[in-house]
């Protein structure tokens, strides 16, 4: 692959890069005749007339259109959909261990396993998540999801994503998020990778607003970085897989579509330390909503509603007197997928792993379990408590999440989930 050396920082810019001087065209967007005897290929993520504050497009130039490509045929893989669980959904909390790695060869594409989500991509509103268990490099394979965007979420092991605009170096405790419709293929460095995909079907991801924050604080805009022009020239019996209207599609390919030497606009993927995320906190008592966690969020069509928000529990000083510290017990009309990518989470004593995940749906009872209650219930708050070595996170949706049949039937299921708040003790004492 050929390809410039770093990132471009920013989120939302307009970026121009080019793997290869004199690429890009000054001043117009489709010249008679591009560079290098290229081709000009618009990608739209939005509609062509949506506002220019939230406009979505990026103008390609490539060594062959996107249209060169064989028929589709329906492709296979049995655990990775968006038919998400029909019927009545439990309102009881549920937990799953992490995915156990795959005996045999299995591709990221392979390895995602369906959890639950809501809405669908027809709805163009819900959201998809999947756990993925991975240990060989997709090989002559590439993917597009032309469903929605998919933020990647990597647990245990780096990622390489070579993408049709350039490629991430993706390491946990970092985040990527590839757009709608961007072709790409992933490999592993270190052979074997575990994580978590959070597909959005809605209105792409962008960050919050402060409001009387200010400024400054939560994850600001130059800590994301999209990646600098690359393109693989390569010719072979290749498979092209995409991911359409909730179902898998291939087609034989007989050249790398990540074949793009220059572009420019801002339809771009991108990633994001997790660890550079600034946490605002109370400094008196009490602490806010976990709202203050928040990384991206896509909005719905109700202000202040999410389809979809990704909230991040990092490190962190914990600083509030007289206060309960842990998140409180609390039953939410938001529901909620939690994950953990590194370390313990503080609302949990045990049973919650790296790599496995919870699910907790609208107004479903949830809080810390018996022993950390016990234990936050007794601290000294004249002190601070450092949190450190820890790295959760969580897909909030306005919408139920519908846990998947496999998902309720799989090995590592906590069926006895439950039982961490059976040792929570009566301490009602009337005068």
């Amino acid at each position: 692959m050929v390809k410039q050396t770093g990132y471009m920082s920013g989120f939302g810019n307009e970026f121009a890069t080019e793997a290869l001087a004199g690429t890009l065209p000054d001043g117009r967007n489709s010249p008679q005749r591009v560079a290098h005897g290229l081709y000009a290929e618009q990608i739209s993520g939005t509609a062509f007339t949506a506002p220019r504050n939230s406009n979505r497009r990026t103008w390609t130039y490539r060594i062959r259109p996107a249209a060169m490509h064989g028929k589709f045929t329906p492709f296979t893989q049995a655990h990775f959909h968006n038919d998400f669980g029909q019927g009545p959904v439990t309102p009881e909390q549920l937990r799953w261990s992490p995915m156990p790695m795959p005996a045999s060869k299995v591709d990221f594409i392979e390895g995602l396993f369906t959890m639950g989500g809501n809405g669908s991509p027809a709805a163009g509103s819900g959201i998809g998540i999947h756990l993925y268990s991975a240990n060989a490099d997709m090989s002559g394979r590439y993917f597009y999801n032309a469903d929605g965007e998919m933020l990647i979420v990597p647990q245990q092991g780096r990622l390489v994503i070579c993408t049709e605009l350039g490629v991430l170096e993706v390491t946990p405790q970092e985040v990527a998020v590839i757009p709608r419709g961007i072709r790409f293929k992933v490999n592993l460095p270190d052979r074997e990778s575990r994580g978590y995909v959070c597909e959005n079907f809605g209105a792409f991801l962008r960050l919050p607003d402060l409001g009387p924050i200010g400024s400054n604080g939560l994850a600001q805009p130059r800590d994301f970085l999209t990646p600098c022009a690359s393109y693989e020239d390569q010719e072979g019996d290749f498979e092209l897989v995409a991911k359409f209207q909730g179902h898998l599609w291939r087609a034989d390919i007989g050249h790398s579509p990540l074949d793009v030497v220059g572009w420019h606009g801002n339809h771009v993927p991108y990633k994001y330390d997790l660890r550079k995320f600034n946490t605002i906190g109370s400094i008196s008592f009490d602490h806010p909503d976990p709202s203050i966690f928040l990384v991206l969020h896509s909005p719905s069509d109700t202000p202040g509603v999410g389809n979809l928000d990704f909230v991040v529990f990092g490190p962190r000083i914990l600083a509030m007197q007289d206060t309960f510290r842990p998140p409180w017990f609390h039953r939410n009309i938001a529901s909620e997928c939690m994950g953990l990518i590194h370390g313990a989470y503080d609302a949990k004593a045990e049973g919650f792993a790296p790599g496995g995940c919870s699910i907790h749906n609208c107004m479903t009872g949830h809080g810390p379990d018996a022993a950390t209650f016990e234990k936050a219930s007794q601290a000294d708050t004249t002190k601070p408590d450092y949190i450190r070595d820890t790295m959760a996170f969580m897909f909030e949706s306005r919408h139920v999440i519908r846990p998947s049949q496999q998902a309720m039937d799989a090995a590592h299921r906590q069926a006895e989930y439950i039982e961490c708040w059976a040792g929570l003790e009566k301490h009602f004492k009337p005068a």
